[in-house]
């Protein structure tokens, strides 16, 4: 979740800087930073989940996982973002020597809140269709069951929507099924 804050400009550069110095986590957009502000328990507990069985499915790959705590940069002059789940493999490349800014993710997963529901699935989307890396870009409801898949074909984004417990989130970028009873055993009553 994120909100917009002071209509302050910085470059990348500052905003960098910055942000290494804060208690929480800033996203960086067209020059102004957006205050991450918290998670419901819905949220955290797919967000977690998720990012579980996606790294118990790679733990003896070459892939990595991270949840929530790594940012990624989309373009040098472009953007920065705290994805809720960030799976990058082979060697990981980072823009600097702090190792907290990845430039290479595989595969994108972001729980939709209510407040950036529409950021994540327009213009957030179009800046991650900037990494040359990027094959999979996931986007979940918390509040309902509804997966929406994007998967680059060539030059194409595909798009399938899942929305029953009984599916299962095919990642062939990494080559791991998710079930989206395992996304969602927490928080939807009937998924157990």
């Amino acid at each position: 979740m994120s909100t917009l804050t002071a209509q302050t400009y910085l470059t990348p550069e500052a905003y960098l800087t910055w942000e290494r110095k804060q208690p929480f986590k800033n996203e960086y957009h067209n020059g102004q930073i957006i205050a991450m502000s918290g998670a419901s328990r819905a949220h955290n507990r797919i967000t977690l989940d998720i990012a579980t069985q996606i790294n118990s499915l790679l733990m003896e790959s070459e892939c990595e996982v991270f949840a929530s705590e790594m940012r990624v940069r989309t373009s040098p002059e472009g953007s920065y973002f705290y994805p809720d789940v960030v799976v990058v493999c082979g060697e990981p490349r980072f823009e600097d020597d702090t190792f907290d800014t990845l430039l290479n993710p595989v595969v994108v997963i972001e729980v939709l809140s209510p407040s950036t529901a529409a950021f994540d699935r327009g213009e957030k989307f179009e800046h991650y269709k900037q990494l040359a890396s990027l094959q999979e870009y996931i986007l979940i409801s918390q509040d309902s069951v509804r997966v929406e898949h994007y998967q680059r074909e060539g030059a194409q984004w595909t798009h399938n929507r899942f929305q029953h417990l009984e599916d299962t989130l095919s990642l062939a970028s990494i080559e791991c099924e998710v079930p989206l009873r395992t996304i969602y055993r927490r928080v939807m009553r009937n998924a157990s």
